[in-house]
């Protein structure tokens, strides 16, 4: 086997994440590696203002899998996503947050329980049990019953649990574009049509160690009306003439 391709791609985007991040991508790292698999993980700077990019490059002899991916001005939680995908090389790629809200050993369990599958899914974690107040509780209860209002088949009572796992041509034909919250539901709206088995492993969600969370009041409306419009626009019905129809088409002649 050629260790130098890695088994799986993590995208991580980090936004002033300095006084965490490295006891994140450490613990990924080791617990793959424990476990048997390369990893590589690609740490997006998103425009940081703290540090986080300094702390990065520390790392790197550290850690030879580590890819560092720098964006001038934050641009929003999707668009770190969207910039640091293509510097991955994995035939299986993922996203996750740097806040360690997961445990690195429940993201090796559900990668390999992505390859148990012949690979046609998004593999993904429901936050079963969370440390959240109960406002946070109320809001994502409130957030989730819409989506599956919304989306009956989804197939998720989590839609934004991450990390995300899925294979590469998947994400190509996916091609997603938001760069804000939205890209979660995004991503998992696009896995419905493409009729992708969503493969839930349920984990319990830490709190922040350090640092502070991103989202802000304005993130709910950014999700209603983003979700209202993929509901009811052509959005959807232009991406499947766009990308699913031709790579179907693809699929056939191949």
């Amino acid at each position: 086997m050629d260790r130098s391709q890695p088994d799986l791609s993590l995208v991580v985007p980090a936004y002033n994440e300095a006084g965490g991040i490295r006891p994140v991508v450490s613990r990924l790292f080791d617990a793959f590696r424990q476990a048997g698999y390369q990893l590589e993980v690609v740490v997006v700077d998103n425009g940081s203002t703290d540090g986080t990019g300094e702390v990065l490059a520390g790392m790197v002899q550290t850690y030879p899998h580590l890819r560092i991916h720098r964006i001038a001005v934050n641009q929003g939680y999707g668009n770190g996503i969207l910039e640091g995908l293509p510097v991955a090389t994995a035939e299986w790629v993922g996203m996750i947050p740097a806040d360690g809200q997961v445990d690195a050993e429940d993201v090796v369990r559900l990668y390999e329980a992505a390859l148990a599958t012949d690979g046609n899914i998004v593999a993904k974690v429901r936050r079963r049990f969370r440390l959240d107040g109960l406002n946070r509780k109320f809001v994502s209860v409130a957030y989730n019953l819409l989506v599956l209002i919304l989306w009956p088949g989804l197939g998720t009572l989590d839609t934004n649990g991450s990390p995300k796992l899925l294979r590469r041509e998947a994400l190509r034909t996916m091609h997603l574009t938001s760069t804000g919250w939205f890209l979660d539901p995004e991503l998992m709206i696009k896995a419905h049509h493409m009729k992708l088995r969503v493969l839930e492993v349920n984990v319990f969600a830490r709190m922040r160690g350090t640092g502070l969370s991103h989202v802000r009041p304005s993130t709910c409306w950014e999700f209603l009306v983003e979700l209202l419009r993929y509901r009811f626009t052509g959005v959807i019905a232009q991406w499947k003439r766009e990308y699913l129809v031709p790579s179907r088409v693809l699929e056939q002649r191949t």
